[in-house]
């Protein structure tokens, strides 16, 4: 019984190979049609939307009857104000664990929330949201008071980004066309939006150490470098210097969950026994905020075992932090 013998390719073959049999995009054909077809439905169901509001005025009980009868109802509202379905299981959850009145009452929170204790909230997924739609009339009604009503929540208006408050905009259920552009930008900048500097919790933190001329930089602590170089990881903050750190600061801002939030925590206790090991004196602190952790507590909790202290982005935290690099850095004590 013969057989081939395959011999190995030279770096040149392979490298002609990926070229010259290059696809330049892979696609499924059966998976475009089937989802062609899913689009095609959001936008027909979306047409009808409008005819409706065309005859018969803007009416929340339009909407409501969307959320009803329509399969993709849900994914339509969402796609008509470019509001993310992450973005919303965020709301949901802020609504659930948020003791603000008129928010509970603009949504008919006890219609369909029972009593949670903060400390063991779990976001809802994509089919629990779905069963109560169908299933809790109150819950739809809520849903779509967020859409009409919720950029006039001073609770939400300071709770969430001007970005994404601006999607909750009655001119984009209406269908009119600034509206409609303006979602269309917003889709197509999210990424340059998040992206940008300003926008990042460590320029927050970069600017208050500035404020009081407090001294930073940022990268590899010395020792961890020389002696744990493939267990090491770039620091964000360490004051006053890489040479003498007195305080080491990381941040960790999550609005979206991930199952690296476990990984995430068990390399800051790792880092921690490091820098006990290494900077014994040092103060090891972190910033960790974001609903992303707020519903991700299990590990939370073994997150903050890695830090001295931690600090949010909330107002009094902020101060508190202020207050505690003032107290725990001896260069600016002696300056």
């Amino acid at each position: 019984m013969g057989f081939l013998l395959y011999l190995r390719m030279t770096a040149q073959e392979k490298f002609k190979t990926v070229l010259e049999k290059n696809t330049f995009y892979f696609y499924n054909a059966t998976f475009q049609e089937k989802y062609e077809s899913y689009i095609n439905a959001l936008n027909e169901t979306l047409l009808v939307l409008k005819n409706h509001i065309e005859t018969q005025g803007l009416k929340k009980e339009i909407f409501e009857n969307l959320l009803l009868e329509k399969e993709n109802g849900l994914r339509a509202l969402l796609a008509l104000t470019g509001f993310a379905n992450e973005s919303l299981k965020r709301i949901i959850t802020i609504v659930r664990v948020s003791q603000n009145k008129e928010l509970s009452k603009l949504l008919y929170k006890d219609k369909w929330c029972e009593n949670e204790s903060i400390d063991s909230v779990r976001e809802w997924g994509d089919s629990k949201i779905e069963k109560l739609i169908k299933n809790n009339a109150f819950f739809r009604k809520g849903i779509v008071n967020l859409f009409f009503e919720g950029a006039t929540i001073p609770f939400l208006s300071q709770t969430l980004p001007l970005f994404e408050l601006k999607k909750l905009s009655i001119s984009k259920l209406k269908f009119e066309i600034s509206a409609l552009v303006d979602t269309l930008v917003r889709y197509k900048e999210k990424g340059s939006y998040a992206g940008q500097t300003e926008n990042n919790p460590e320029f927050l933190i970069k600017t208050l150490l500035e404020e009081q001329d407090i001294p930073f930089e940022k990268g590899d602590l010395q020792e961890l470098f020389k002696n744990r170089f493939n267990e090491k990881r770039t620091m964000d903050f360490l004051l006053p210097s890489k040479e003498n750190p007195q305080i080491i600061i990381e941040c960790s801002f999550l609005v979206t969950t991930s199952s690296g939030q476990g990984d995430k925590s068990k390399t800051e206790v790792n880092i921690r026994k490091m820098i006990n090991e290494f900077y014994p004196e040092a103060k090891f602190i972190g910033f960790i905020d974001g609903i992303g952790w707020y519903v991700r507590q299990s590990d939370l909790k073994r997150m903050i075992e890695a830090f001295d202290d931690v600090f949010t982005f909330h107002k009094e935290e902020v101060e508190r932090f202020k207050k505690y690099v003032k107290s725990n850095l001896k260069w600016k004590q002696n300056s």
